[in-house]
């Protein structure tokens, strides 16, 4: 096992689905990221929900045990007409955030729409865009691109919260250029 610096990190990202579910790991060095694996957990030969639930958690811990991720990034359910699709698929995100739970990893969901809009800066993005795009961003070979998108969807999300990780917060919310003006004047030249 390799021993890491202070400035490096490694974020899992997930991307739920209860017969294929994505994961993608990027290894973040300062304020670069790079891909080090991504794959899918195939659970289609499965008909037994529940032990499709255990494969997940099995897997996932397994991911977890052999990358060692210091964060978590998910993917959100999208909410859809199918309440029996969104609740197997609620499931299957509870086991993923279960396992990460268990090895005391930091979990960070973020929306379908966010996670597009954060890598192809279009919340519409095709599947094919933000796979494209991740392509270039992280230069990966096109034979080491995925047959499965959830794979890059996995990844995607750990993309987005290694660029979401990186924008400061400021703890002051102000309502408007006014606001910011009243509250601070000595930043303003008169």
């Amino acid at each position: 096992m390799a021993i890491r610096k202070p400035s490096e990190r490694i974020i899992l990202g997930i991307d739920p689905g209860t017969n294929v579910m994505g994961y993608g790991l990027l290894k973040v060095v300062g304020n670069n990221a790079q891909m080090m694996a991504m794959g899918i957990i195939d659970m289609r030969k499965e008909s037994d929900p529940y032990l499709r639930l255990g494969r997940i958690f099995e897997r996932v811990t397994g991911i977890i045990n052999e990358f060692l991720p210091d964060e978590m990034a998910i993917e959100a359910p999208f909410f859809g007409k199918n309440v029996q699709s969104m609740l197997k698929l609620g499931r299957a995100q509870g086991v993923a955030i279960a396992a990460a739970i268990h090895h005391e990893i930091p979990i960070h969901e973020y929306a379908p729409l966010k996670i597009k809009m954060a890598i192809t800066g279009n919340g519409g993005a095709s599947k094919e865009q933000v796979a494209g795009m991740l392509q270039r961003l992280l230069k990966l070979d096109r034979e080491n691109m995925p047959q499965f998108m959830d794979a890059t969807d996995a990844l995607g999300a750990a993309y987005c919260h290694f660029l979401q990780s990186g924008k400061p917060e400021s703890e002051v919310v102000y309502k408007g250029w006014k606001d910011f003006v009243a509250r601070n004047p000595s930043k303003v030249k008169k």
